[in-house]
């Protein structure tokens, strides 16, 4: 199974700059073995079961949670049987009909 996951999570009590809040979600992303894209409005992960990504959810919160009083997320999922490594097979595919995408 694949559980792709594009979420954000911040701070709504910091101020107008959050970034060294997310800093922090994405320093747990690259000290675990998650594979993770950061973009401009969030970041994209999978994981091949749906606690697993909740899981990591949890941990963002974990993040934030000792000194920050408002945290907001959003969270879309996109869980498929019988497949896995989709985040390079979905780019690939629309690569294959018009050429290199920027990532």
């Amino acid at each position: 199974m694949s559980v792709l996951v594009e979420f954000a999570m911040f701070p709504t009590d910091k101020g107008e700059s959050v970034s060294s809040y997310v800093s922090r979600i994405i320093k747990m992303f690259k000290e675990s073995d998650v594979q993770y894209q950061l973009t401009p409005m969030g970041t994209v992960f999978e994981t091949s079961t749906l606690k697993e990504a909740l899981d990591i959810i949890e941990k963002a919160y974990q993040c934030l949670e000792n000194d920050c009083s408002r945290i907001y997320s959003t969270i879309k999922f996109d869980i498929r049987k019988n497949r896995n490594n989709r985040m390079k097979q979905k780019i690939a595919s629309i690569e294959k009909k018009i050429g290199e995408v920027s990532t």
